[in-house]
């Protein structure tokens, strides 16, 4: 058990920060948050964008912006998680009530937040004042937490499928090839974990696996998205296979949320109309 002035002392290690805690509670209050998209695109027809999923950056000093693994462990040390995803699920809805070229935005669900009771009433109480129809929001839930935390993975899917929102299991396969969490969870999307897409090109295991979970997607109505594509081989190879949606740096790199809504990240003015295209 900490002591008092234990984690003061010992947290500086996480982040290079003399108070942690109040950095990331300053950080919440005043905005010092970017979000990030990066695309989901078919691959068959090309191109069209699915949805996005939301990623956030920390802005330091000199426009300098930390990567989640830079102040997410920190969070997760002040057990803080819930009060970052409430301000991400906020701060999605703000920019989907703004229109545009995006339509949907997936969020990731931290392990503290799956197990709260009240997050689920207060995304209902969010998505009322902001009027975002809740089919534009997914819930991306890991497979490590539904294989450790199933009732509360199935509890806060459920709660989720009935405000209308869409759930998809993330890493799919990285642990276990099972379907059977897909029909508990009632997932609209599953994301096949990068350890077998990456390997899609040349190991023929990962192409049976793959054609596997895309013949029991076309069965079940689950869309299968590959994740961490990374070169023009692995897109072709997946496209061959039938696999419809993909993510990744071969696919689209991230970039502002603004951006990818058609707007001017500097001015907050429509500039672009169109997402980025795979491979833009």
């Amino acid at each position: 058990m900490d002591t008092p002035g234990a984690k003061e002392e010992a947290d500086p290690g996480l982040t290079g920060w003399e108070n942690p805690a109040q950095r990331l509670r300053d950080a919440l209050a005043h905005e010092h948050f970017r979000l990030f998209g990066q695309p989901i695109v078919a691959l068959a027809p090309p191109g069209a964008v699915e949805f996005a999923e939301v990623l956030v950056r920390l802005s330091e000093e000199e426009e300098r912006l930390l990567p989640p693994g830079e102040f997410l462990p920190a969070f997760e040390h002040y057990d803080m998680m819930a009060e970052f995803d409430r301000w991400v699920l906020r701060s999605a809805l703000r920019r989907l009530e703004t229109g545009g070229a995006l339509r949907r935005l997936s969020l990731n669900v931290s392990s503290r937040t799956l197990e709260e009771p009240g997050f689920v009433p207060f995304v209902a109480v969010q998505l009322r004042l902001s009027g975002v129809d809740p089919a534009a929001l997914v819930f991306e839930l890991d497979e490590n937490d539904v294989l450790e935390r199933r009732s509360a993975c199935e509890r806060f899917a459920a709660g989720m499928k009935q405000l209308g929102c869409t759930v998809l299991l993330d890493g799919f396969a990285r642990r276990a090839v099972s379907f059977e969490p897909l029909k508990a969870l009632l997932a609209d999307y599953v994301k096949v974990d990068g350890t077998i897409v990456r390997r899609a090109a040349d190991w023929p295991a990962a192409q049976a696996k793959l054609k596997a979970f895309v013949r029991v997607g076309e069965v079940t109505g689950v869309r299968v998205i590959a994740e961490c594509v990374e070169d023009e081989r692995v897109r072709a190879t997946l496209a061959a296979l039938g696999v419809p949606l993909a993510q990744g740096f071969g696919i689209a790199r991230p970039a502002p949320l603004d951006a990818l809504f058609g707007l001017d990240p500097s001015a907050g003015t429509a500039a672009r109309r169109t997402p980025p295209r795979a491979g833009s």
